[in-house]
């Protein structure tokens, strides 16, 4: 009995041939996400459509062409944007960042804000305002996070497109920013999107994960996974695809 993979999985596999070549359409839809990808790492974030009141900020990179060529300009406030943020005591500060995909920034994050806030206000974190960040990377989160006077800070960033994930959305956790801090003292959640990790399953693993911090102290390969499973506190643990 012959078994259609397509069924189990979005990824390129049983394509067919045609002679030694993809058949026709198979080409042509690769040329068609390939197009997709290219297009999510131009667009521009229109930070008022994210429809949250915000800190605008912006990284020393000018242009989209000088994010793209010079990633260490991403990882940085410029000076006007520095001196917008004033230093204050907060639980966590969470930072919206274009990143490679404003379009991924777009469609989710203020639905997994919408899951995450009120699980926060429950608990009555005190959050720093929301900033948003044009030509940012990763790392700025630690800059602002530290010129906040934030224990924690959250990056909702969109994630290098794929192939059959244009839209994308990750999340990255860091306790005591602070510049020069390394992707190892980070957790992250990955593939926030329709067809990946849900907004409500997103909203639990990194509620879960900044309680840990906080009262661990830490993040990174140090902090583990080890969240029950949605709805069912008494579960087994949740783990990361």
């Amino acid at each position: 009995m012959a078994i259609d993979l397509r069924a189990f999985t979005p990824a390129r596999v049983g394509l067919g041939r045609s002679g030694n070549s993809l058949p026709t359409v198979e080409l042509l839809r690769f040329q068609l996400d390939h197009a997709r990808a290219r297009d999510a790492v131009y667009d521009e974030l229109d930070p008022p459509g994210l429809g949250v009141p915000h800190i605008l900020l912006r990284s020393a990179a000018a242009d989209r062409e000088t994010y793209l060529r010079r990633p260490d300009k991403g990882r940085r406030l410029n000076p006007e944007s520095r001196a917008r943020l004033e230093t204050g005591s907060y639980d966590a500060a969470i930072v919206i960042a274009d990143g490679l995909s404003a379009r991924a920034v777009h469609r989710h994050a203020a639905h997994l804000l919408e899951e995450l806030m009120p699980r926060l206000a429950a608990e009555e974190w005190r959050l720093a305002p929301l900033t948003v960040v044009l030509g940012g990377r990763v790392a700025i989160g630690d800059e602002i996070g530290q010129r906040l006077g934030a224990q924690l800070v959250a990056v909702l960033i969109g994630e290098r497109p794929g192939l059959t994930s244009p839209d994308s959305l990750g999340v990255y956790l860091t306790w005591d920013p602070r510049p020069g801090r390394t992707d190892a003292e980070r957790n992250c959640i990955s593939n926030i999107r329709t067809d990946g990790i849900s907004y409500a399953r997103a909203a639990h693993r990194l509620h879960f994960l900044m309680r840990e911090a906080r009262a661990r102290r830490l993040t990174g390969v140090a902090l583990k996974e080890e969240a029950p499973r949605l709805g069912d506190a008494g579960g087994a643990p949740e783990t990361t695809p």
